[in-house]
């Protein structure tokens, strides 16, 4: 799972010069006349002019002017001076979260105009502006309420309804060209439109009004990554964590950068640090979650979810999270399907939700429960361009229905997309499915290559070597394990492949009594003493076999193939 971009300040040069590259540089004369952030305050404007004025600029350093005006003057205890504070405290704490400024409680007149616009805004409601308004804070407060809902969705997500504000927002730049607002906000609505190239040139001339307009940064950043130009983000990125390693946003991003990278070691410091600051850090809550669970440390897994549950127990990623700890902890399938049907009804066009659910469900032994869950995937398969993940459910249920066919048509569309190990173990079991022994052995041989550590890697490889005539190699490699274990399910498992280079049947049975010795439950190792006996023709002693592997796998091809006779 990928976790948002989010930045902060710094030069603005630096910025210009990867923000414009692919375009060419915004030339002097595209941009507006501004007065510079550090702006000298003309003689002639008094104290509440001044509140207003470095109010409306908007940038961290402004606001908190305003603030420590209203202060030292001690109008905190006046209606301007309430309302005012109540405004730079909401641009602050929307626009600028991470920034250190203290801000008497908001305690704004109930019957001013920006008292119902802020808070309607924390309610997601836009106010829009009278038409005869010149109050230039009548047309940016507003927009807190689609800046505070949309700021987590991802950049690839339309809405008509912040295109309704441009008008608003032009009007704001007209009133007042020097503040920040506008043209952070414009960008905003132009970037959750997808229309890219608009968006960098507002948060280009966000950042010419105030360069230390931090989440112009982070828009830009934004950009970059949506542009896939890593190379310019990476490098922008890094020029900020130089600058200022100490910001609590940028502390942020690189914690979801390690995850991103799948660096989880250093993620997880990251996480622990930002979470000592703020434990009910909703975001991280979850991200030290999702970083436990793909190490498979369940436990330390389950305690970030319990304090995010008091936070927001419908949340899609918690939802999901309970579900993979319920089946990849505990196995209970039941409760981590229920996780999952709640992420669907909500939304049912989430396609991971969707392939973790049809996974769960084809492997069920009810035939509804299947039926359901290859209805899913069919569905997802007939959207078009299916993810790799949903290509590798798709191969999954072909190997277990053992249509070869249709696997190998899945796999090759697989392996153009992801070559990991599971759908080099996946390849391997295709080709060996249909008949294509030199192919599953080079997968097999690739994958012992990069994993010759894992059972189930080896396992495979040994039997692609004894499927091309390769019994030496194998043997040597069955013995090596079999003196390197002590016993148990891993042992009986080798004792299996083993069986499978003896000569007479005396001597497979010897080896396939071991395996059942030490792994009970082993059903390859069943349904081979189950065949040995049929060819036997020993009824006997093949339906005691047949009835413990059709036990353990009732769906088995092979064992359907005997159902009549044996059942």
């Amino acid at each position: 799972m990928k976790w948002r971009i989010g930045l902060v300040s710094g030069a603005f040069c630096f910025l210009l010069y990867f923000s414009c590259e692919t375009r060419g540089p915004v030339r002097p004369a595209d941009l507006p006349i501004m007065v510079p952030e550090n702006e000298e305050r003309p003689a002639s404007r008094g104290v509440a002019d001044e509140i207003r004025h470095q109010t409306e600029l908007g940038n961290p350093q402004s606001l908190a002017a305003a603030v420590e005006l209203i202060q030292a003057r001690h109008l905190e205890n006046t209606d301007y001076g309430r309302v005012m504070n109540a405004a730079a405290a909401a641009l602050l704490k929307v626009i600028y979260p991470d920034t250190a400024v203290r801000v008497f409680p908001p305690d704004p007149p109930r019957t001013h105009n920006y008292t119902k616009i802020i808070r309607d805004a924390e309610q997601g409601i836009y106010t829009v502006p009278a038409a005869n308004s010149r109050d230039f804070l009548e047309f940016v407060l507003p927009f807190l309420a689609y800046y505070r809902i949309e700021e987590n969705r991802s950049p690839d997500q339309g809405d008509s309804r912040l295109l309704n504000t441009l008008s608003d927002l032009n009007k704001a730049a007209q009133l007042n060209p020097q503040s920040v607002l506008p043209y952070l906000f414009q960008g905003f609505v132009y970037e959750r439109n997808r229309d890219l190239a608009r968006a960098e040139t507002s948060y280009t001339l966000a950042l010419v009004s105030a360069p230390s307009c931090y989440p112009a940064e982070l828009g830009l950043l934004r950009l970059l990554r949506a542009q896939g130009r890593s190379a310019e983000e990476n490098a922008l990125f890094s020029e900020l964590l130089i600058r200022y390693p100490d910001n609590p946003a940028l502390k942020k991003q690189l914690a979801r950068n390690y995850v991103n990278a799948g660096e989880l070691v250093r993620a997880e410091g990251a996480v622990a640090e930002i979470l000592q600051r703020n434990p009910r850090d909703g975001e991280f809550l979850l991200l030290r979650a999702y970083i436990a669970l793909e190490q498979g440390l369940y436990q330390e897994a389950q305690t970030p979810l319990d304090s995010y549950a008091s936070i927001d127990p419908g949340n899609r990623d918690y939802l999901f999270f309970r579900a993979r700890l319920q089946l990849e902890a505990y196995h209970n399938r039941d409760t981590a399907l229920n996780y999952l049907r709640s992420i669907v009804r909500s939304y049912p066009n989430d396609t991971e939700a969707l392939i973790y659910m049809a996974g769960l469900l084809m492997e069920s032994s009810k035939a509804q429960e299947t039926d359901e869950g290859r209805a899913i995937l069919k569905r997802l398969l007939g959207a078009g361009n299916p993810p790799a993940e949903l290509l590798f459910l798709a191969v999954q249920d072909a190997l277990r229905r053992e249509d070869w066919k249709e696997g190998k048509t899945l796999l090759d569309r697989l392996l153009t997309l992801r070559r990991n190990e599971k759908d080099l173990l996946a390849a391997y079991r295709v080709e060996r499915g249909v008949g294509n022994n030199a192919a599953a052995l080079s997968h097999a041989r690739e994958l012992y290559n990069r994993d010759s550590g894992n059972d189930e890697t080896i396992a495979a490889y040994i039997n692609a070597l004894i499927e091309t005539g390769r019994q030496a190699e194998a043997g040597r490699l069955i013995e090596q394990r079999l003196a390197a274990l002590d016993g148990g399910i891993l042992k009986g498992r080798y004792y299996f492949l083993r069986s499978r280079l003896r000569n007479n049947e005396d001597a497979a049975m010897n080896d396939l009594r071991a395996s059942l010795f030490e792994d009970p439950k082993n059903l390859d190792a069943l349904i081979a003493m189950f065949e040995i006996y049929h060819r036997r023709r020993d009824t006997r002693r093949a339906a005691y076999y047949f009835r413990q592997a059709a036990a353990l796998a009732p769906n088995n091809p092979v064992l359907k193939r005997y159902e009549a006779e044996y059942r």
